[in-house]
């Protein structure tokens, strides 16, 4: 009786001791807060005519394993100013994360209103103070180009947003930051496709910027292939790929 109630402790220390390290040798929970536009935003609250209506960032959470954490404060109309000029950045700053992934351009490029950056100054600018107040409080900045149009001319997949995509591939240059290429990657799945193929991506003819979830998660799933390619401390967090 003795002996099976030592082999039996035995057995339980065993687990114990297998359980402690395998806790020890887990990576440690970390936090990705996500900004940017109508793309990469999260929507509860859907119209009728697109009800699956989905952000690359309400779904992005799930390329990765339970320790971590997705902050998606991405927000549909805003441009890299806006988001600024609203108060939106702080609370981002205040949640603390070991990542911030930045990514905007659609709302930039548009002249009427007060939205509008430049993408050769004040794009560039407004991505400079971004990655220097994510790194001032102990993140690490990443910047993602702006996902293209679902857009075609002559049968060929077209983009305007090349000058933003530009932006960031220079500003990353010259500060250091990883660059995730959403821009190319869409566009040229865009163009391989054709329009007919990838019209269950965005909304047909009626919506060719916004996903349905379909699109979502092919986008989703691009940015966690960049994060393979250009953030190597971060692949130990994604799931592995089917």
């Amino acid at each position: 009786m003795k002996t099976l109630w030592m082999q039996t402790s035995w057995i339980f220390l065993a687990i114990g001791m297998v359980s402690f390290l395998a806790a020890e040798d887990a990576p440690k929970p970390i936090k990705i807060s996500l900004i940017g536009d109508s793309t990469v935003a999260t929507y509860t609250k859907r119209p009728e005519d697109r009800p699956d209506l989905t952000g690359w960032g309400q779904v992005f959470g799930e390329q990765f394993t339970d320790r971590v954490t997705v902050l998606n404060h991405a927000m549909s109309g805003r441009s890299s100013k806006s988001f600024r000029r609203e108060n939106r950045w702080q609370p981002v700053l205040d949640a603390k994360p070991d990542y911030v992934f930045i990514q905007f351009g659609h709302n930039d490029q548009k002249k009427e209103g007060d939205r509008y950056a430049d993408p050769e100054t004040d794009f560039r600018d407004q991505m400079k103070q971004y990655i220097a107040e994510t790194r001032a409080i102990g993140a690490t900045p990443v910047l993602v180009t702006p996902v293209a149009r679902r857009t075609f001319a002559d049968g060929k997949a077209t983009t305007t947003l090349t000058p933003y995509a530009d932006a960031m591939h220079a500003v990353g240059k010259e500060t250091k930051t990883p660059v995730i290429d959403l821009h190319k990657v869409s566009l040229a799945l865009y163009d391989k496709l054709g329009d007919e193929a990838s019209a269950d991506l965005t909304f047909g003819n009626a919506d060719r910027t916004h996903f349905t979830h379909k699109g979502a998660v092919t986008m989703a799933e691009f940015v966690a292939d960049g994060v393979r390619e250009q953030i190597p401390e971060l692949r130990v967090y994604l799931k592995q790929k089917p």
